[in-house]
């Protein structure tokens, strides 16, 4: 009796409300993220049969994925090019995000903002496809730089790791420049004018002001920029031309053109706790930058 007035309790509680609102959401992350990442990580602790998968544990995907000279190589490639990509797109987002926040009229922000997000309008793989235009060997580039004569025959701009920098930065820069404006947005700005009437110039005011609240966002950006491209596969694939491989590329070889599931579920998990691990490491040298700055 008493578990079932608990229980009539519990269904008339706001938690109760709330659990029922969010269930769905639960339930479709439940089965579109958390069971094929569960699938991946029990494959790679399987054996590896032609054709077919074996289903006995063993530790030896992980012994040859990290004994590799090739993984190790392609991994260490993998996280240089995605901390470049996130550099440089932060490092553009942040004035950009910067300017509209305090210099654009707030009547204006929302137009800017809008004009942002027009890359979002057309597919991934058409901008990744329209940067092999513009870096190509007949692409836009050449094409000016020997109209105006600065060059007797077309640099070779594609196929290298520059080149996916380039398109993965312009690619998820709507990404870094959202977060970090809003969390400029959400500075006092009579805290910058109390600073300067201390005596601070706008440069200290910013930096031991504006840039420490501003962290959230940029930490966000960071995140945001950092974990998705350093899977990428269709820019490393069409502007690299198959000649920069990073992880994603090698998991696709080893789970299609090898069809080793086991394999590359294995290198996909070590790729995932890499990951983790770096974006753990960014957030706790993040917390040491505040407590200095305070």
């Amino acid at each position: 009796m008493a578990k079932a007035t608990r229980w009539r309790n519990f269904t008339r509680s706001e938690a109760f409300s709330g659990y029922v609102l969010v269930s769905p959401t639960a339930i479709y992350a439940v089965l579109l993220l958390a069971a094929p990442l569960a699938t991946i990580v029990a494959f790679s602790f399987f054996k590896d049969g032609y054709l077919t998968v074996i289903r006995e544990f063993t530790l030896q995907n992980y012994v040859d994925t990290w004994s590799d000279p090739v993984f190790r190589a392609i991994l260490l490639r993998s996280l240089f090019v995605s901390g470049m990509v996130t550099l440089t797109t932060v490092l553009i987002a942040f004035p950009i995000a910067y300017y509209i926040s305090f210099n654009v009229s707030r009547s204006m922000k929302s137009r800017w903002l809008f004009l942002i997000t027009i890359p979002f309008w057309t597919s991934y793989l058409i901008r990744v496809f329209l940067w092999k235009v513009i870096l190509g060997y007949n692409g836009v580039i050449n094409s000016t730089l020997d109209i105006v004569g600065l060059i007797d025959q077309p640099l070779n701009m594609l196929n290298n790791v520059q080149a996916i920098v380039v398109t993965l930065a312009h690619a998820y820069a709507p990404f870094a420049i959202l977060p970090i404006f809003v969390a400029l947005e959400k500075i006092d700005r009579a805290l910058l004018e109390a600073g300067q009437d201390l005596g601070e110039s706008r440069l200290m005011t910013f930096w031991r002001v504006t840039l420490p609240l501003a962290m959230p966002g940029v930490v966000a950006a960071v995140l945001i920029v950092f974990i998705p491209t350093i899977g990428d596969y269709v820019t490393p694939q069409l502007i690299g031309g198959g000649k920069v491989p990073m992880v994603a590329n090698l998991i696709q070889a080893r789970m299609l053109d090898l069809d080793n599931k086991p394999m590359g579920s294995a290198i996909a998990v070590s790729a995932m706790a890499i990951v983790t691990l770096v974006s753990l490491l960014f957030l706790f040298l993040n917390r040491r930058f505040l407590r200095v700055q305070k």
